[in-house]
């Protein structure tokens, strides 16, 4: 079967899962677990080989702009105390811990025990926020959860780099000190460099194809750039998305920004897939080729990780809770998150694409790489699956089902922004600012009164009926060859902005992601 083939298949199984996940209100990660698990297992599913060397910098640094783009500085700076005990103290007590069973029960080198604990260390916030999007838990657990998600990823990418450079090395001496040593700030700043010259670059190319290609392009070349430079790729990445994010609005049309989030979803979505399915693979391939034996005692091990894993994020988010809950009696203030809030958060360590990028990735000579990729992807499918399909019963059971109270306060925003848009309007005269001052009052009324909620749903009808007819006459037109493609692509885009202004907000949403 050739690689085009085996990839079309992979993308069927996909849509599939999407399908299935969807229906069954349960993350797709899980399902994508699952199905890696389906290619371990099922004799001649398709097979395709990636070069390890290019792991990362296809499947980590798109997946890690995107994530360090949609999230801000100034919610950073909010939560930075939570951030850092997760991002620095989750992971590195982790990685720790999971570093001293590998030396202890499997003879790892330090350092490649370490670079075991790293792979496992980062929780995966593509899961949990699959399902905490749709149940809708408290905001400061849900910006905690995502930007923790972030900064663990940059934590765990720097110690798998640093440890397996030691390992790689022979050991620490004073060519991969002085490396590690810069590697650092000198990947912060290749990151906020090429954040300037990207900003330049983009007034000549946003609202065009190029400009959506570019993003792509400068991702992986400054990727590739930082490795060559021998400098922190992660962080060069994480910094130049930030910095990028912080003045995007001056630099981007509406246009623009839709048709690009709409990409990077599906693009982020796909690497996903190809990552679970080609682990699946190579589990097939490790399992074919390993003694029984050895294969039992893998697994007995892969289990005590997903232990410890497991064990070891409770501990950190329950001692941090009561520990905080402890500081704020002493001064007087309310807790800032509940014991079941904490055990939430606990639950939402589920792992996923960078575990599996940063196994896929180590050379073929690793100490005991067949082990080490196996515990890994153990650890992916116990907790997706584990914690996956439970979450949602779990934030039920807790309480924390924020749904009827999260659509109130939605609608209390929209009145607030409608609000100040009609502010705008004040001074302006004529019949035309009259009209539109009228209708825009009809939506900011229709919010919490259902006279007027009813008015707008009549005029959201009379205005898609509008749009039907519309609609049969373009194509009218283009079966009458009046108007050529490029004519008939333009007015139908103006017909579909229309018509996705006007529709409530269930209809605007893309239900599988």
């Amino acid at each position: 079967m050739t690689f085009f083939e085996s990839l079309l298949i992979l993308m069927l199984v996909a849509i599939v899962l999407l399908q299935v996940s969807r229906r069954l209100s349960v993350p797709y990660p899980s399902m994508l677990a699952l199905a890696g698990v389906a290619v371990a297992l099922v004799p001649g599913a398709p097979y395709f080989a990636l070069d390890p060397e290019i792991a990362l910098a296809l499947f980590i640094a798109p997946a890690l702009l995107d994530a360090a783009f949609d999230f801000p500085l100034n919610t950073a700076r909010r939560f930075w105390l939570p951030l850092v005990v997760f991002a620095l103290g989750g992971v590195v007590v982790t990685t720790a811990t999971v570093a001293v069973a590998g030396y202890v029960m499997a003879g790892l080198p330090i350092a490649a025990a370490i670079v075991l604990g790293a792979i496992v260390a980062p929780p995966d916030a593509a899961a949990s926020t699959a399902v905490l999007s749709t149940m809708s838990v408290p905001r400061t657990t849900d910006a905690i959860l995502r930007g923790e998600s972030l900064f663990n990823d940059a934590a765990a990418l720097l110690i798998f780099g640093a440890a397996l450079a030691v390992q790689s090395a022979g050991g620490l001496d004073r060519e991969v000190t002085t490396h590690l040593v810069l590697a650092v700030p000198g990947g912060i700043l290749l990151g906020w460099v090429a954040a300037l010259v990207i900003r330049r670059l983009s007034a000549y190319v946003t609202g065009t194809l190029g400009g959506n290609l570019l993003q792509f392009v400068q991702t992986f070349l400054l990727w590739i750039l930082a490795e060559h430079l021998e400098l922190s790729a992660v962080l060069a990445i994480v910094t130049f998305a930030m910095t990028i994010a912080s003045t995007s609005e001056s630099l981007s049309s509406a246009r623009m920004r839709v048709q690009s989030y709409a990409v990077w979803t599906v693009v982020v979505f796909v690497l996903n897939v190809v990552a679970f399915l080609l682990m699946g693979m190579q589990v097939r391939d490790i399992y074919a080729d390993m003694e029984v034996g050895h294969f039992a005692e893998a697994l007995l091990f892969s289990a005590v990780i997903v232990a410890i894993v497991i064990a070891t994020r409770f501990a950190l988010c329950l001692a941090y809770n009561r520990i905080e809950a402890w500081r704020a009696r002493r001064d007087g203030r309310d807790e800032p998150a509940s014991t079941r809030q904490a055990i939430l958060a606990s639950w939402c360590g589920m792992r996923g694409l960078v575990s599996l990028a940063t196994a896929y990735a180590l050379p073929a000579d690793f100490p005991e790489r067949d082990m080490v990729v196996l515990t890994a992807f153990s650890v992916v499918i116990a907790t997706l699956v584990l914690q996956g399909l439970t979450l949602s019963p779990l934030i039920r059971w807790l309480g924390l089902d924020r749904r009827h109270t999260s659509a109130q306060e939605l609608s209390e925003m929209r009145r607030r922004v409608v609000k100040a848009g009609i502010g705008r309007l004040d001074g302006e005269t004529g019949t035309e600012a009259e009209k539109l001052r009228a209708k825009l009052t009809m939506e900011h009324q229709a919010f919490d009164d259902p006279d007027r909620a009813a008015s707008m749903d009549t005029y959201r009808r009379l205005v898609l009926l509008f749009i039907a007819g519309q609609r049969t006459e373009l194509e009218n037109l283009r079966a009458s060859y009046e108007l050529n493609v490029d004519e008939y692509n333009l007015l139908l885009e103006e017909i579909d902005w229309r018509e996705l202004s006007i529709l409530p907000e269930d209809d605007r949403r893309i239900e599988e992601i």
